[in-house]
């Protein structure tokens, strides 16, 4: 009885020695997703780091960071079709799903500290990306067991923290610049700030969700043009009830000849909406060269009174503005 209860036990443990064999051997990487400051008004849309090496088998847990803007954990495979966020790859996959490039691997949109865990079961290079933001990109390197690893956790933990930071000075700085004088006409609004920086793990984008003039004081009959100053990310001017279709404009916009959006607004009670005013993408060698993008909006104001609007995208984090109209 006694050598039968030594050959259980034994068993058990080969058993419990299997089961834990693949978390000894494969490592549980972390890593963030975007950046916000204090006041969510510059928005780092970023993988932080962009660039990872780990080895097969491995997995990788993307949390996001920021508290209003959401996105994507993508992996698509090679030469596919980029999708709206909202098609995903198409369809989102569950949690912890193996990406191997044979196909797509996509998190739902990520909102409120969520996480999303990719396992690599192959060795290759693949590229990570955000179906919210064109410009949001990152690296996995996955090498083979046998060939060491460059860097540890710690060191992209830092790496993460850096990079948040002196992205989110770049936008204060530029926030500075903007607020002296470098657009002169009180009649003028830009709509956000941003930029595109490059790593060797691909780009990453530098966003300012705010109006940069958000209060501006004009007379009866006059004309405000709202001007759109990021590179990637779209915003909305929307006065009164904001639509269901937040990318079109409302009926009462026309089209000026210079292909500015344009409205007149008569009531502070009146609502109007531009659609997506947004920079065109960046074109590529070999596809066709994309429109111009619709970077300008106008209202002109018919009576006095303060007239309130919002980004219909970014106003939960604090994108607003009015326009006092004075007799």
């Amino acid at each position: 009885m006694e050598s039968l209860s030594c050959l259980r036990k034994s068993r058990w443990l080969l058993v419990a020695s299997l089961v834990l064999l693949p978390q000894l051997l494969f490592a549980q990487w972390t890593a963030s997703v975007g950046g916000e400051s204090g006041d969510q008004g510059r928005q780092v849309l970023a993988f932080l780091p962009n660039e990872i090496w780990i080895h097969v088998g491995d997995s990788i847990t993307w949390k996001l960071v920021t508290k209003i803007e959401p996105h994507t954990v993508t992996f698509l495979i090679s030469n596919q079709i980029r999708n709206p966020f909202n098609v995903g790859c198409p369809g989102y996959s569950p949690d912890n799903s193996p990406f191997d490039d044979t196909a797509c691997v996509s998190s739902p949109p990520m909102v409120n500290g969520q996480t999303f865990t990719v396992i690599f079961p192959a060795t290759g290079n693949f590229k990570l990306s955000c179906l919210f933001h064109e410009n949001m990109q990152g690296t996995v390197h996955v090498l083979d067991l046998a060939e060491k690893l460059p860097h540890d956790q710690a060191f992209y933990d830092n790496q993460a923290k850096r990079d948040t930071k002196a992205m989110l000075n770049d936008m204060l700085q530029d926030m500075g610049k903007d607020s002296h004088g470098k657009h002169q006409s009180a009649n003028a609004v830009m709509v956000g700030l941003g930029e595109v920086v490059a790593t060797g793990g691909g780009t990453r984008t530098l966003s300012v969700v705010r109006f940069m003039q958000d209060k501006v004081t004009i007379h009866k009959g006059d004309t405000v043009e709202w001007t759109s100053g990021d590179v990637i990310t779209p915003h909305t001017i929307t006065f009164g009830t904001e639509p269901v279709d937040l990318i079109d404009p409302s009926a009462n916009v026309t089209v000026d000849t210079d292909g500015a959006r344009h409205g007149v607004i008569n009531s502070t009670s009146d609502s109007m909406h531009s659609g997506f005013i947004q920079a065109a993408p960046q074109d590529r060698i070999g596809l066709a060269q994309a429109p111009l993008g619709v970077t300008r909006f106008r209202v002109t104001f018919s009576n006095p009174g303060t007239y309130s609007y919002i980004c219909a995208l970014h106003d939960g984090s604090g994108m607003t503005g009015s326009v006092i109209v004075l007799p």
